[in-house]
């Protein structure tokens, strides 16, 4: 299974903040949004970074409520790891495991199509799973 196959479940909108948001921006986006994850978009409308709720959670911690009023680039990662729609759902679970991370921009082209979650990919796989059960007792039944 490809990642294409996730997108095409789940659609391939793009939830984006500004880098000059502030956190509590951020934070009411996400929780109105119920995703854990934010793409913050650069002055040209291109990918600068990423939020999570987890730097949030690591903004407050570091310096109390106050990092609410700061920009969202303060706290986002820069350094984001994109895939693409012809990646498999396997390298892409590997590569979330190994960077430690729960959510992959999708690029086609260096530009994004979509965004991709763990919870995504575990449902992808489970989905797989019934399908590949149903099919084995389809042919079990069929050859007895």
């Amino acid at each position: 299974m490809q990642v294409r196959h996730i997108l095409r479940e789940k659609g391939s909108e793009i939830v984006t903040i500004s880098a000059e948001a502030t956190l509590s921006e951020a934070s009411r986006l996400l929780a109105r949004k119920r995703i854990g994850a934010v793409i913050v978009r650069g002055e040209a409308g291109g990918l600068a970074g990423i939020l999570s709720e987890r730097d949030v959670v690591r903004a407050v911690a570091e310096e109390s409520v106050g990092a609410l009023a700061r920009p969202v680039h303060v706290y986002m990662t820069c350094d984001v790891a994109t895939c693409c729609e012809d990646d498999s759902v396997d390298a892409l679970m590997e590569m979330m495991t190994r960077g430690r991370f729960r959510h992959v921009p999708v690029a086609r082209d260096g530009s994004l199509v979509g965004i991709v979650s763990i919870g995504d990919v575990v449902k992808s796989r489970i989905d797989e799973t019934v399908r590949e059960a149903a099919a084995l007792r389809e042919y079990i039944s069929a050859a007895g």
